[in-house]
């Protein structure tokens, strides 16, 4: 007998309230009811090496198909533009899209803090899982939600349909919201974004909320919860939690080319590039230098500046580290000043830091209030 994928669905739901993602009622009942093999569709990917392997549901047992599927995990659907579905052989390259795994995409709304009469706008329509448990406990006349990519975004119209869903879909440059329905209540993204787009701005209410991923070129990344304030700015704090989302398309890292090391000017390190593999102190490392790529060399990393060339790279010198800078920018010096000043303020996670957008769009990061120490993001 093949398994039944409202029992699966039921036990998703228990496995995500007893992880402490889901705690209300309204989302329990969306993630019991919405089917998310539908929003799979017939394929996906799973890593192989440094390729991507599809995997299709007819060449898998059914009830190994479900039970996949129902796990809380994410799904890759599309790597470089070609879906799993569209291809037999495996894909090298980077994911271009995906099904979240739910408990993150509960943790969100959740952490968004919207209510059943919200309307709200959503970021990266998906394989449109994400938008069904919206418009489940919402109605789908309350959500709007943008796609970039159109072969995506007709998927996912077409698993929205299949499931009885008909919430406002629109192709288009997510970063620049969709005004026609402004304002909405609540914004949530599920695409990473090195800086708050001024559009998202200005089509949320006043008082309401803007809930979205902070990442960058290091792929360091912290979710935020932003309220709107009578003067056109916004603040608000980061949860604390270790996701991860992949970066808006115009947001992406530009093309890598060919990096050759630098030795530049060398000094002792007085920090310990292994710093930078915590989560937290990767995300301080990024916020000191916003346009550097983090890559790893043996034991030590290298620091690259899109921008400039500028470099910096660490190796091994007995107990200690030696660092490299090369060009403009001094890239550690920058990368140790904001490490330094976290452990002075105790090298707390996440949830210590905050974030506020100015009525002029001056985005800063801060570790324990708007006063304290803080860092632009890019402009």
């Amino acid at each position: 007998m093949t398994t039944d994928p409202a029992a699966l669905r039921r036990a998703l739901a228990e496995h995500i309230t007893a992880s402490g993602s889901l705690t209300e009622p309204g989302w329990r009942a969306a993630v019991e009811s919405v089917p998310r093999e539908v929003f799979l569709g017939s394929a996906v990917f799973r890593p192989d090496g440094t390729a991507w392997e599809p995997v299709r549901r007819g060449d898998t047992d059914e009830d190994a198909w479900l039970r996949m599927v129902y796990g809380d995990q994410t799904w890759v659907t599309q790597v470089e533009g070609v879906h799993a579905d569209a291809t037999g052989a495996p894909v090298s390259g980077s994911p271009t899209s995906s099904s979240t795994l739910p408990s993150l995409v509960v943790r969100m709304l959740e952490e968004a803090g919207i209510s059943e009469r919200d309307r709200v706008l959503e970021i990266g329509t998906g394989t449109g899982y994400s938008t069904a448990v919206l418009c489940h406990r919402l109605g789908s006349e309350r959500i709007t939600s943008v796609e970039y990519d159109r072969d995506v975004a007709d998927r996912a119209a077409a698993a929205l349909r299949e499931c009885g869903y008909a919430p406002t879909l629109v192709i288009g440059d997510g970063l620049l919201g969709h005004r026609p329905r402004a304002p909405y209540d609540a914004l949530v993204a599920t695409c990473a974004v090195r800086t708050v787009p001024f559009s998202w701005m200005t089509q949320v209410r006043e008082g309401g909320t803007l809930t979205t991923t902070i990442s960058g070129w290091m792929l360091a990344s912290g979710l935020v919860r932003l309220t709107l304030s009578e003067d056109g700015g916004a603040s608000g704090r980061f949860t604390g939690d270790q996701v991860s989302y992949m970066l808006a398309r115009p947001h992406e890292r530009p093309p890598c080319a060919a990096c050759f090391q630098h030795y530049g000017t060398a000094r002792e390190c007085f920090i310990d590039p292994h710093e930078l593999e915590n989560w937290t102190g990767r995300f301080v490392a990024q916020l000191a230098a916003p346009s550097a790529e983090l890559m790893t060399t043996g034991d030590g990393v290298l620091l690259v500046d899109v921008a400039t060339g500028s470099q910096a790279w660490t190796e091994a010198h007995g107990r200690t580290w030696i660092v490299h800078q090369h060009g403009p920018l001094r890239l550690w010096d920058q990368v140790e000043a904001a490490v330094s000043t976290w452990h002075q303020a105790g090298a707390p996670d996440q949830s210590a830091f905050g974030m506020s957008v100015t009525p002029d769009h001056t985005q800063h990061v801060w570790i324990g209030a708007p006063d304290g120490p803080s860092w632009p993001l890019p402009a």
